[in-house]
């Protein structure tokens, strides 16, 4: 499924902010605790507008990732109102802006709104696209046996299972191969 490009840029952040919680992460380790954490963050999935680069921003960014994780844990008509809230809790009022290389695209909060505002905004918007777009499904929790990382399935035929966080498909596969060539041997 390909979702335009300020959707899937905004999907890829949640499901990366979502990871970085402990127990979405192979190591169990919280990956957003400090300000080296966050700059790591930020420098791949960048935002326009006010970065102030402190610990109440950076405590106000850590405080929404459980409420986007919940979006992993509901069905589409689920997550309805918990979109609905983020987007009303941003005050969301979306408009078209056309900025630094990027062609026409909705911004929803405003660019002096606080960081963690904006975050939660965008992903709100973001998945407000996956629900009228009927791709709910492609909102998926790994099916590593061992894994609760997150992921969006955006592969033409939807048959992906497993996240990028751990090496997981890779692991799950190898496990398999291990399993059947000792059920052969046997």
């Amino acid at each position: 499924m390909l979702f335009i490009r300020d959707t899937e840029m905004a999907l890829r952040a949640a499901v990366a902010l979502v990871n970085t919680l402990p127990e979405c992460s192979p190591d169990g380790e919280d990956h957003l605790v400090g300000g080296d954490d966050f700059e790591a963050y930020i420098a791949v999935y960048p935002y326009t507008g006010a970065l102030v680069r402190d610990e109440q921003e950076l405590a106000a960014v850590r405080a929404h990732r459980r409420r986007l994780r919940a979006l992993w844990d509901v069905g589409r008509d689920d997550a309805v109102p918990l979109v609905n809230a983020m987007l009303r809790d941003g005050r969301a009022l979306p408009q078209l802006v056309r900025h630094e290389g990027f062609d026409w695209h909705i911004h929803a909060a405003d660019d002096s709104a606080p960081l963690a505002t904006r975050m939660l905004v965008e992903a709100g918007m973001a998945f407000v696209d996956v629900i009228r777009s009927d791709e709910w499904g492609r909102v998926r929790v790994c099916a590593a046996d061992d894994c609760t990382a997150v992921y969006i399935d955006y592969s033409k035929n939807g048959s992906k299972r497993y996240c990028d966080v751990g090496n997981c498909g890779n692991r799950m596969n190898v496990n398999a191969y291990r399993r059947r060539k000792a059920r052969e041997s046997a």
